[in-house]
């Protein structure tokens, strides 16, 4: 289902909206249930760097990122020609003490111009007791932002990049269900907290869908056409998988991770866990 005009309007006046429903909650639990399948059959192949291109290795990730109410919602945002350029899994366990700095996705992606947005799925239900993710309202019209590198140990961004002093006070919880999401744009500025629950808290982002005329200005992108046309032509185009792990697929996403980690660290003379 399209956007509304009044949350496309909110969208531009805050920098995300949210919620929109987009996923039953068994399909949601079903995603839960490859997510466990994986670490079990296949021990730390989504840890660290391996989070991220999970929809290449998983009918079932790639489907979402396929899904016809996301896809309308993001039309909405970005127009008719849809790319699928990433994926990665946010995944918070109690016992852990993970969380999210505050940050703009457009400092270290690459991604040029903005003609995209990042669409956030709960698997499991998201609140301010799980780490449930905070935006900012109205910063992504500023400029991008200065971020100091941190390499914290429980954060779950690959440098640890951290927008200082943001004002919590004028931060808002994205609170979700699971099988509902949140978009943002790719200046705004979110983080998110440590997970306070008992259970896991588990979020599967498609970073991002791209309009085709968005280029990759630091390294190698690998994209699936999800609608319309790629006229432009930037990105390297991959198949979407129809079996789990296949090894085709997984060689692909290997490269593909490769490609990413390049890309998040360029310039950078350290390199984190993911």
């Amino acid at each position: 289902m399209s956007l509304t005009a009044k949350q496309i309007k909110n969208y531009e006046n805050n920098g995300y909206i949210s919620p929109i429903d987009v996923l039953s909650k068994k399909e949601a639990h079903e995603i839960r249930e490859e997510i466990e399948l994986i670490e079990k059959k296949w021990p730390g192949e989504i840890d660290g760097l391996g989070r991220n291109y999970i929809h290449l290795i998983s009918p079932i990730f790639d489907k979402i990122c396929h899904n016809k109410k996301i896809l309308d919602a993001v039309e909405s945002i970005i127009g008719k020609n849809i790319l699928v350029c990433g994926t990665t899994l946010f995944i918070k366990n109690p016992e852990q003490k993970g969380f999210v700095s505050f940050h703009q996705d457009a400092k270290y992606i690459g991604l040029e111009p903005y003609n995209w947005v990042t669409a956030w799925v709960a698997v499991t239900d998201s609140n301010e007791e799980n780490g449930c993710m905070r935006m900012w309202p109205e910063s992504h019209k500023e400029k991008i932002k200065h971020h100091n590198q941190k390499f914290d140990e429980n954060n779950l961004l690959t440098r640890g990049q951290t927008v200082e002093n943001v004002p919590l006070n004028e931060t808002e919880p994205v609170i979700l269900l699971a099988g509902q999401m949140s978009l943002h744009h790719p200046t705004v500025v979110h983080g998110s907290g440590i997970n306070k629950s008992n259970d896991r808290r588990i979020g599967f982002v498609i970073q991002s869908y791209i309009g085709p005329d968005v280029d990759q200005v630091i390294g190698k992108m690998y994209v699936q056409q999800a609608r319309g046309n790629d006229e432009f032509k930037y990105h390297k185009h991959v198949s979407r998988p129809v079996e789990l792990m296949n090894q085709n697929d997984i060689q692909t996403r290997k490269k593909a991770n490769e490609e990413l980690s390049k890309i998040f660290y360029s310039g950078s003379n350290k390199k984190g866990i993911y």
